[in-house]
């Protein structure tokens, strides 16, 4: 029996605005969890982009997963690590 590879790091998304208080909290919280444990990060700041204003504007910080929609508002450090596993 062969070990099965493994599929590398896991692909994190942040969509963010600049002057938003719960987005900076968010990236904070993103640098401390990749400390621990290594992931791709692809951060996305909204401002001025009509298509994903109108997408996330009401609802960021927007943080995907391995491309699904995994937190928004507010991200928790624990639950972060949790889809990371």
């Amino acid at each position: 029996m062969g070990s099965t590879p493994s599929p590398g790091p896991h692909r994190v998304t942040f969509f963010h605005a600049s002057g938003c208080h719960l987005c900076e909290s968010a990236s904070r919280v993103l640098a401390q969890v990749r400390a621990e444990t290594p992931f791709e990060l692809e951060e996305i700041d909204i401002t001025g982009d009509p298509e994903l204003e109108s997408r996330y504007r009401e609802r960021i910080p927007v943080v995907l997963v391995d491309g699904v929609e995994a937190f928004t508002y507010f991200l928790h450090p624990d639950g972060l690590r949790r889809r990371l596993v």
